[in-house]
């Protein structure tokens, strides 16, 4: 009977997997901190005879080739990458046995990159798991925008290729083992949720399965995320062949010494849990909690090669910080310390603190600055009215475009928001960390720029208009009964609201959200009191509101005067 043991790295939202009989295994896209993937072998009691790379890894630092040397193992990477050291060149088609009953057989899934291979696993022939990389994923792919700019349309039609060949050549039974998608930058999209799929299901749910190529491809391409800054340095790390890693203990710093890296421009942070942070903490100091995404937002944002000394509450902590920052090329830390703010502050200093909030307090608040650190596809879908907006990644670079005041800083659910609290805090800035779900915004009654359709429809029942920015020919296939045509086009020309609009609030709709933002914005600027439909005409009819067809309207003309 074959195994297939999966090894999961959830800091940086991927797998890697360890597959075999009860002798030898082959070991799939290994993280860097190989003891543990020797540990899972060792617990099964396999020789690691294999190991393969789906691709020349863009999110973190291969493992693979010090796993292939210290083992003895073949180390397969696809033939078409190009690197820097001895390996198996992998070309579609080529089969390597595993064991006496185990092959794994490369399929070329470009895509992710150009080079991208899946690997089938075969036992006595029939095909039990596919290893998709970061090809097929649950419910999504991998993103085609890592390798070059030139290569990003290409690489998107090349993903729905594999896909597809995949959904093809594999029975339906086949299970899906991806190493991206379970919180990776790496996926397309947010993956779908659940740990485990096959070829069948995925058939039925994929959007690159499920949508037409050129469906597929503008959609992928306009929900393209944020490239995390240090992925730029993981490839060419990765071509040229990782060093091993040194998980043994940094050099100890005191209080003296933290002080004195502080003093000459090097990052201080500080592993707790944010509420301990905003109680107490050292001047200076940035909080990246252990327990979050602390490798992939340390390494955003850290500018690269900085050095950066790690200030833990337990020996524990600081170990588990050191394994998660290795994956991602933060190799030693310049320094290190344990205990408590007490312990890391110089006789006679005291520890910074500031507050932390709710958007239920926020709500109640006059005169202070909101500060939204969300990502760009994060606030598309709705955000504070009047809240100024800089992604987290970008905050470090813009602090000086933030209005004097107290600034009340919030994200989705409250991580984020104290590593900015804390970035505002060392620069001087009085900051409240708002530590809360987003979803909560609305209910404290906050004003919100951007409205569901529902929302809408409540509120153009009303005092407020509903003003579609589409052109006419689209008005005329289906509108709101009572909306008036507004074209963008026409806005943006310099043309006024159509009487029917003027001097009333405004709800703007379009077809899918974005033309609505745009006029929104135009609008907001000329003094209008102004939100806009999220998912526009789209959100509308999916809700089950009602829609009227007829004939093109002049700019003005109601659908159907109340």
């Amino acid at each position: 009977m074959y195994f297939v043991d999966t090894i999961d790295v959830p800091g940086l939202g991927n797998r890697s997997y360890l597959a075999g009989d009860e002798h030898s295994a082959v070991v799939v896209d290994p993280p860097r901190d190989i003891d543990r993937v020797i540990a899972a072998a060792a617990r099964r009691g396999v020789r690691i005879t294999h190991v393969a790379e789906t691709h020349v890894h863009n999110d973190y630092v291969t493992g693979g080739l010090e796993l292939a040397r210290i083992t003895g193992a073949a180390y397969l990477v696809p033939a078409a990458a190009r690197v820097g050291y001895e390996r198996v060149p992998v070309a579609d088609g080529d089969r390597t046995r595993i064991a006496d009953r185990l092959v794994l057989r490369a399929l070329a899934t470009p895509g992710h990159t150009p080079h991208h291979t899946s690997y089938v696993l075969e036992d006595t022939g029939r095909a039990v798991a596919v290893f998709t990389g970061g090809s097929l994923l649950i419910g999504t792919v991998g993103r085609p925008d890592l390798v070059e700019p030139r290569l990003t349309g290409r690489l998107a039609r090349a993903q729905y290729d594999s896909a597809h060949r995949l959904a093809a050549e594999l029975p339906d039974e086949t299970a899906v083992l991806p190493t991206h998608g379970f919180g990776s930058f790496c996926s397309a999209t947010r993956a779908a949720g659940g740990a485990a799929t096959t070829i069948g299901h995925e058939r039925a749910v994929n959007e690159a399965l499920v949508k037409d190529v050129d469906a597929f491809v503008a959609d992928l391409l306009a929900g393209l995320d944020d490239v995390p800054a240090y992925y730029a340095h993981m490839g060419p790390a990765n071509a040229r062949g990782p060093a091993p890693v040194d998980l043994t203990p940094p050099r100890p710093a005191d209080a003296e010494d933290i002080a004195a890296r502080l003093a000459a421009g090097e990052w201080v942070v500080d592993l707790r849990n944010r509420v301990a942070f905003a109680e107490g903490h050292v001047a200076g100091s940035l909080n990246f909690e252990a327990e979050g995404q602390l490798a992939t937002y340390l390494a955003w944002l850290l500018p690269w090669g900085k050095p950066v000394t790690l200030l833990a509450e337990t020996p524990a902590q600081l170990a588990d910080a050191q394994r998660e920052l290795v994956r991602v090329g933060i190799d030693r830390p310049a320094a290190a310390a344990t205990g408590s703010p007490a312990d890391w502050t110089r006789q006679g200093e005291r520890p910074r603190s500031f507050p932390r909030g709710t958007f239920a307090e926020l709500a109640a608040q006059d005169g202070v600055v909101v500060l939204d650190v969300r990502r760009d596809s994060e606030r598309v879908a709705g955000h504070i009215k009047g809240s100024v907006h800089i992604p987290l990644h970008r905050l470090r670079d813009r602090l000086g475009e933030i209005p004097d005041g107290t600034v009340w800083v919030h994200c989705a659910g409250g991580m984020r928001a104290a590593i900015a609290a804390s970035l505002l805090d060392a620069a001087g800035r009085d900051v409240v960390a708002v530590d809360d779900a987003f979803a909560a915004a609305h209910d404290a009654g906050l004003p919100m720029a951007r409205i569901s359709a529902a929302e809408a429809h409540e509120r153009t029942g009303t005092d407020a208009v509903l003003v579609d920015v589409r052109e006419p020919g689209e008005w005329a296939t289906g509108h709101a009964p009572g909306a008036v045509l507004a074209p963008l086009s026409s806005l943006t020309s310099g043309e006024p609201l159509p009487p029917a609009a003027q001097g009333r609030p405004v709800v703007a709709i379009c077809r899918s959200g974005k033309r609505s933002r745009e006029a929104a914005a135009l609008l907001s600027a000329r003094g209008t009191e102004v939100v806009d439909v999220i998912g526009g005409m789209r959100a509308w009819a999916e809700a089950g509101l009602p829609v009227v067809a007829e004939p093109e309207a002049s700019c003005g003309t109601p659908g159907h005067p109340r």
